[in-house]
């Protein structure tokens, strides 16, 4: 577990420290990219990831999640500070903190998808896809998205 402090605000690995249903509300309601996640979702890509909470004081205010193996490859995901503590540096600072973890400092190669945020990772060199020729992807409907459920 890791921690950093910057003023009144802690970025924090502690898994124990999230505010799971706080998070949840915000990304299945508030997010453009996991409208309706269900909870359990949430939980199970938690449990897989390497966590980064935002809080100040006591209270998580933002969040995100590096899926990676720790050696090669790393994908940032679900990143939000919520709308009352934006404005305050804190995204960048969340960022800047992820790239920096001491287990992220082999990865080569760290990817994310945004729609509306490519000016806040240029910041920090992230950009296109250098050889799109060599990148695939699989898109398909997850089974909670299904409208037709057995």
């Amino acid at each position: 577990m890791s921690e950093w402090t910057q003023g009144e605000y802690t970025i924090s690995t502690d898994r124990n420290r999230l505010e799971i249903e706080m998070m949840h509300h915000y990304l299945a309601n508030e997010s453009y990219w996991a409208q309706g996640r269900p909870l359990a979702l949430l939980e199970t890509a938690i449990n897989h990831s390497l966590c980064f909470g935002v809080y100040q004081g006591a209270q998580q205010i933002g969040f995100a999640r590096v899926v990676t193996d720790c050696a090669v490859f790393a994908y940032l995901a679900d990143v939000f500070i919520l709308p009352a503590h934006q404005g305050h540096g804190l995204g960048k600072w969340l960022i800047q903190t992820i790239l920096q973890a001491p287990e992220l400092q082999n990865v080569g190669r760290l990817t994310l998808n945004t729609r509306d945020a490519h000016g806040l990772y240029a910041q920090f060199g992230f950009g296109p896809v250098t050889q799109p020729e060599l990148s695939m992807e699989l898109r398909r409907t997850p089974a909670w998205c299904q409208k037709d459920k057995p």
